[in-house]
């Protein structure tokens, strides 16, 4: 059963009840007062042969005696369609208009239905409703790329939150990269569209792809760098250098908490800043003493650590 045309079956009108006959029983001259039932691919409907007919379509067709139309034995018209939407499409033929459903799945699921039964005015409707949602549609976040390092400062200084920025330019590499390393390289760039989706509108996030590096996450608060995570290193084969891209997922999920700390405006507030820093316990017993904690342009700056696998050790020692 579908919406109020359902109902209609379930309580049909007083009087004489609609027989069970096919098509052949129809009269052209006699078709407005006819009721007919419709099992539309499973969902029950009740209505009359002058709403179908009213427009020149399939149903109209079907519905004169120019096509064969198939009954049970209960007189149940079978029409072998989808019947989540044929209510709409009757509610069209009654007033030729109808309330269109507010998901873009299934508007084109009634579209593609009206496009069947030949309603081309309901087809019409249908195309100008998902041209009007395409042209409404908004992006979930705005990700900025930086083109000049005059722009990435201004940036920086004029957002109102936190910045977190993802550096990453192959090209600036002039070793062979080791087996993992573009894996790597591409979780640390979906990891970023991760981010930007989970934090957007808390963090401003913007990506560099002219910056020296290969690959380095930055994190800033109120205008200033607080972290760095540099996912880049150079290895040492037996003959040869390598550049290795690691993936510290758990270090850049760390820094990115720390710096949703400085979504406050641009209040001085030093306690917070005492409080959350790394190097808080490295400050001077002076400054202790005193009481007053002077906020210092401090960076934590996190690089994957350097090894060698060749070992250049002396034979027997």
């Amino acid at each position: 059963m579908s919406g109020d045309t359902c109902l209609t079956a379930l309580c049909p009108a007083s009087g004489s009840k609609p027989k069970g006959a096919g098509l052949g029983s129809f009269r052209a001259g006699a078709l407005g007062n006819k009721y007919v039932r419709l099992n539309v691919g499973g969902c029950l409907y009740y209505t009359t042969v002058q709403v179908l007919t009213r427009h020149d379509t399939m149903l109209k067709a079907m519905f004169s005696g120019r096509m064969e139309v198939l009954s049970d034995k209960d007189g149940w018209i079978l029409i072998d369609r989808c019947g989540k939407h044929f209510g709409s499409i009757l509610n069209y033929l009654r007033d030729n208009t109808v309330a269109l459903p507010k998901n873009r799945q299934e508007i084109k699921e009634l579209m593609a239905e009206a496009k069947y039964y030949l309603i081309q005015g309901l087809v019409d409707l249908c195309q100008a409703a998902l041209q009007d949602k395409k042209e409404s549609y908004k992006p979930v976040c705005n990700i900025p790329v930086i083109t000049s390092p005059k722009e990435e400062e201004r940036l920086i200084e004029s957002a109102m939150k936190p910045v977190v920025k993802l550096l990453y330019n192959r090209s600036n590499n002039k070793y062979s990269y080791t087996s993992n390393s573009d894996d790597n390289l591409l979780k640390n760039i979906e990891l970023f569209d991760k981010l930007s989706l989970r934090f957007n509108g808390r963090v401003l996030f913007i990506k560099d792809v002219i910056g020296d590096e290969i690959c380095c996450w930055s994190f800033y608060g109120q205008g200033r760098k607080l972290a760095e995570v540099c996912c880049t290193s150079i290895v040492y084969a037996t003959e040869k250098k390598q550049t290795k891209v690691e993936f510290p997922e758990a270090r850049i999920y760390e820094e990115t908490l720390n710096v949703l700390l400085y979504e406050t405006p641009r209040v001085p507030d030093n306690s917070l800043l005492e409080a959350t820093s790394r190097a808080r316990s490295q400050a001077s017993r002076s400054e202790d003493e005193d009481g007053s904690f002077e906020l210092r342009d401090r960076v934590r700056r996190i690089h994957v650590k350097r090894y060698s696998t060749y070992d250049d050790r002396q034979m027997g020692h």
